[in-house]
């Protein structure tokens, strides 16, 4: 089917005389590798052609009329319900509470991040070098906004049953066997909790400090708790310096307790 492709994504691209070699070379032979890794027969490519380019590429091939981030929205939604509706059935004596924190843990950025590892996305997605120049964090969310992208085009291409089946191969399962997603990760959540049950101020947090090129950022945070500096953190932007200066502040609560 995809030795076909060619004329059918000719409606992606505002300009009609663009080179067959851009088609079979970065688009057609990507989407025959993804198809490998997604293991079933795609029926609308041109959806796959958006959730594989990241909004970077319409620098370089100006032709492309979109980007992924409208199915990036799209997969998010449905990845959320899919992940909700397995730990509503799954977990029916769990509370709200922990079906939460549960979903956030398993959809997360990282969770996102390695998954976009294992099936090699980063081998076939669209994107410009120079964006991301040799940003680590840049890339890590660069494919994990591709995944909700793709889950996005497969609920689309194939329905929520498909789409149920690769969010809980990619993303569920292999933390469910271990129960890593049990672990809360989400210390600024932690904190903010632990200071309402101590019926103490609310938390805030300072930029101290921003270090390195404007595509290379650093960020040190402090977090107070009243007039009492609790922690500090670093971060490649200001939610991992919120969350690493969090962690610290626990850890320093519960040391005193």
């Amino acid at each position: 089917m995809l030795s076909i492709v060619f004329e059918r994504l000719k409606s992606l691209f505002k300009n009609k005389k663009i080179s067959t070699s851009l088609f079979r070379n970065e688009i057609l032979i990507n989407l025959n590798s993804l198809q490998k890794i997604l293991d079933f027969q795609i029926s609308n490519p041109t959806l796959y052609v958006k959730a594989l380019t990241h909004r970077s590429y319409l620098e370089i091939n100006p032709e492309l009329e979109k980007s992924n981030e409208r199915l990036e929205f799209l997969g998010d939604s449905v990845l959320n319900m899919i992940v909700a509706n397995y730990l509503f059935v799954n977990y029916d004596e769990e509370g709200e509470g922990f079906l939460t924190k549960a979903r956030s843990a398993l959809v997360n950025r990282d969770r996102l991040y390695i998954a976009a590892e294992k099936i090699s996305l980063q081998n076939i997605i669209l994107y410009n070098q120079k964006y991301l120049g040799d940003s680590k964090e840049g890339l890590q969310t660069v494919l994990a906004d591709t995944v909700e992208a793709l889950i996005g085009a497969i609920y689309l291409d194939k329905g929520l049953r498909t789409a149920e089946k690769f969010v809980l191969k990619w993303l569920v399962l292999p933390y469910e066997e271990d129960e890593s997603f049990l672990i809360d990760t989400n210390y600024k959540g932690q904190l903010l909790e632990y200071a309402h049950a101590k019926k103490m101020e609310l938390p805030v947090y300072k930029v101290i400090k921003i270090d390195g090129p404007e595509h290379k950022r650093e960020f040190t945070i402090e977090v107070y708790v009243g007039d009492k500096m609790l922690g500090i953190g670093k971060g490649k932007n200001k939610k991992s310096a919120e969350q690493n200066a969090s962690k610290v502040a626990i850890n320093n609560l519960k040391a005193a307790i």
